[in-house]
C-alpha cells in the first residue's frame, strides 16, 4: 500500500492546477463512496466504539443513522461520528 502513496505523490507533484482539481474531486467522491458503505454497515442498537480527537477510547450503542453520520450514545453522553470512525463491538467479548 505504501508503494501506491508514494507513486500517487509522485504523480501529484507532476500535475498542473486543473489536473490537481480533477485528483480533488476524485478523492471527494471516493470518500463519499467509503462513508456511505460504512453506514450502511450499522443499525440502531449496534454496539460500537471509536476514538476521539483527544485519544480516548468510547463505547457505546448506535441511536441514529444519518447519511455520514452515526449518533452513539455513550456513558458520557452522546455524539454524532463519521460512520468510517466506528468500529463494531462483538456482543461475545
Amino acid at each position: 500500500m505504501t508503494n501506491l502513496v508514494t507513486k500517487a505523490t509522485e504523480l501529484v507533484y507532476q500535475m498542473d492546477n486543473d489536473q490537481l482539481n480533477q485528483l480533488v474531486e476524485a478523492v471527494k467522491l471516493k470518500r463519499t463512496h467509503l462513508s456511505r458503505q460504512a453506514v450502511r454497515g450499522f443499525n440502531v442498537n449496534d454496539s460500537v466504539k471509536f476514538t476521539s480527537r483527544d485519544g480516548r477510547t468510547y463505547t457505546g450503542t448506535v441511536r441514529k443513522v444519518n447519511r455520514k453520520y452515526i449518533v452513539v450514545d455513550t456513558a458520557q453522553g452522546g455524539y454524532r461520528v463519521p460512520a468510517t470512525m466506528l468500529t463494531p463491538v462483538s456482543e461475545t467479548a
